[in-house]
């Protein structure tokens, strides 16, 4: 977000400030350099995972129109049906219908797999069934969270997300109008003055606009990293604001466990229509007309859908769970209801949560534009356009100011001087981003110690001979 950046030839500039420009422009591009690729690839399966419940329902379409000819069958006969199509499982949720034509959808627990069971309302038919992590939508949501390598890839979106905090913050300070004649080139582009100017507004006024959804964005998918999310919780446990269960999982939990309970997992918050919640395991409940009992109890309620009812995780125990698994967090409502009797045991409301776990709440719904309706979505959708935006145009902008024989990287000073105020927002970045700061030390090291000593490399990176990372 470079607005009068002087290009790697030109001479450093002599007047020192607090917080050194040229150190900045150098952060910055250091870190556009590694977070393009991975900003691209977040921005695009992020924009589509805004629209995950409509994309959802639209696949579900040939299931949930169904012209009945009496009534719906109940609870009981559609889990049991589900279960006599997979011999040997174990029922893990049901989702209450939606609409009176919608087909019943199962969750069973079969040889470690989650399987869902859409099932025909009244005929009893299986109209398909699909584990859960095959559906289209986890699939996205691997790619999304963890670029479908597990925890590590956990841990890789994390790192980029941390320096792509970094790369807004350097450039918005790299954005800051100092000897601006006029709002051109400041809050719109220039299109007049040439493609070289017109890139550079392009790319520096639209990371203005989208600086703010985009740090927040950012911030509210950290608590769902692996590491960080780990992090978060060591610091509540230290701090006393500990929960015994918190509504979003991190890292590899996400990706819903083999007991189904999860019926779709959670991305922290990306969550699919199943039974919430971490349960130990699904086991076979000793009557399954709990369901219908649960069920009758549960629909008067009015819950937002989806609506999913769970078995007890323990035998004997007739503690059954109904959750709302709406997108929208603050309406979400868990309860727990007896099996045996259709009594409601326990209500827990979104108001009646901690307020660690209830500003988390808020900040997913937003995250996944699903808090304040369609805008919230449109919202997103120009954020990650934003920032693709961003990534193109400072690959334009970098391709056109490069000089030939090296990588075009804004040239250290021969004698840095210290730059007070970058060195306490790193410190700052270090401490609220571990990975981050954990990531620098071992680049600062590898610089020091091997690149600059490098003669070709230390040229072509525009690396100082003194090693220094400004």
């Amino acid at each position: 977000m470079t607005d009068d950046s002087p290009s790697a030839s030109e001479p450093a500039p002599r007047r020192k400030a607090w917080l050194d420009y040229r150190a900045v422009w150098r952060w910055h591009f250091y870190a556009s350099l590694f977070c393009m690729p991975f900003v691209i690839v977040l921005s695009l399966t992020g924009a589509v995972y805004l629209f995950k419940t409509e994309i959802e329902r639209w696949i579900d379409r040939p299931y949930d129109q169904h012209a009945l000819s009496g009534s719906r069958s109940p609870a009981e006969a559609q889990v049991r049906a589900a279960l006599e199509a997979f011999p040997g499982s174990v029922p893990a949720s049901y989702e209450l219908p939606e609409t009176p034509q919608s087909a019943g959808r199962v969750v069973v627990q079969h040889e470690g797999v989650a399987t869902r069971v859409y099932v025909h309302p009244e005929t009893l038919a299986i109209l398909h069934t699909i584990p859960e992590n095959e559906r289209f939508m986890r699939f996205l949501f691997r790619l999304h969270g963890e670029l479908l390598m597990g925890d590590r890839g956990s841990n890789l979106v994390e790192l980029a997300a941390s320096w792509t905090i970094l790369m807004i913050v350097t450039g918005l300070y790299l954005w800051w109008p100092r000897q601006s004649r006029g709002l051109g080139g400041v809050l719109y582009p220039r299109l007049r003055m040439g493609s070289r100017v017109m890139w550079r507004d392009a790319h520096s006024v639209s990371g203005f606009w989208i600086s703010a959804m985009a740090l927040f964005l950012l911030a509210t998918g950290l608590p769902w990293a692996k590491f960080w999310g780990g992090y978060f919780k060591s610091v509540r446990q230290l701090t006393g604001t500990a929960v015994a269960q918190q509504d979003w999982t991190t890292g590899s939990e996400r990706l819903g466990r083999s007991d189904g309970a999860s019926a779709g997992g959670e991305h922290a918050g990306h969550s699919g229509h199943g039974g919430g919640g971490r349960r130990r395991g699904a086991v076979m409940p000793s009557d399954l007309a709990g369901f219908d009992r649960v069920a009758a109890a549960v629909a008067p309620l009015d819950l937002e859908h989806p609506v999913v009812i769970a078995p007890p995780s323990r035998r004997g125990s007739s503690e059954w769970t109904a959750k709302s698994m709406t997108p929208n967090r603050p309406k979400r409502v868990n309860l727990v209801v007896n099996g045996d009797t259709g009594d409601l045991i326990s209500r827990e409301d979104f108001r009646d949560r901690h307020i660690i776990d209830r500003v988390v709440g808020v900040g997913i719904a937003a995250h996944e534009g699903r808090l304040f309706g369609w805008p919230n979505q449109l919202l997103g959708l120009m954020t990650a356009g934003g920032l693709v935006l961003l990534c193109v145009s400072g690959l334009v902008m970098w391709w056109k100011r490069r000089d030939s024989g090296g990588l075009g990287a804004p040239r250290a000073l021969e004698r840095p001087g210290g730059s007070p105020g970058l060195l306490l927002l790193i410190v700052l970045f270090g401490i609220y981003l571990p990975l981050f700061g954990a990531s620098l030390i071992v680049v600062l090291l590898v610089e020091r110690l091997v690149l600059c000593r490098i003669p070709g490399v230390r040229r072509w990176l525009g690396l100082s001979p003194a090693g220094s990372a400004a």
